[in-house]
């Protein structure tokens, strides 16, 4: 029997009363369901700043040299995403190489978040991720939940799965192909 792929979850803002983090929740669980081995990880998790030569980053460099794949899960800042979520992302880079990438975007507005997507996409392919295509786009987020966190609206979850079955085929692919290397 083949291990499960591990795939990480980053949180990609630290903004006090953020709803991002109720959406990573919703994803996280979703990932476990679907059989992946997988820790959420904030983007803050490892204090990174652009000055650091990488001894705070270690933990996070070891977590992605092990793991087959990764998701996102952002809110969009003035049509991009979080700086902690750049800085965060910058602080690897071989060990990104030829591993797919999942984005949920997260907004209050209509759009889920549509062009922080776009760009983190373009950013993912210059550090040799694999930005698949179907990403899941959390739009009106405060309308999203009931006063527990529970998420309202069911078709989120077949969603998931779809951008989860595109993932993971990618992630076995590019495993096979990095493993034969």
């Amino acid at each position: 029997m083949t291990p499960p792929l591990f795939i990480p979850l980053v949180l990609g803002t630290q903004r006090g009363g953020r709803q991002t983090a109720k959406v990573a929740k919703v994803v996280l669980g979703a990932m476990k369901s679907y059989g992946w081995e997988t820790e959420l990880v904030e983007a803050t998790a490892f204090n990174l700043t652009k000055t650091e030569d990488g001894d705070k980053a270690k933990g996070w460099l070891t977590m992605m040299a092990r793991a087959d794949g990764l998701i996102i899960v952002s809110p969009e800042y003035n049509h991009g995403y979080p700086g902690e979520l750049k800085l965060f992302l910058d602080s690897a880079y071989q060990e990104y190489n030829r591993k797919p990438l999942g984005i949920c975007g997260v907004s209050s507005g209509g759009l889920g978040g549509a062009r922080m997507v776009e760009q983190l996409r373009l950013v993912s392919i210059e550090l040799q991720l694999v930005p698949i295509r179907n990403a899941v786009y959390f739009s009106n987020v405060t309308k999203l939940f009931d006063e527990q966190d529970n998420l309202l609206d069911p078709s989120y979850h077949e969603r998931l799965k779809k951008m989860f079955d595109e993932l993971d085929w990618y992630a076995r692919v590019l495993k096979q192909g990095r493993e034969s290397k």
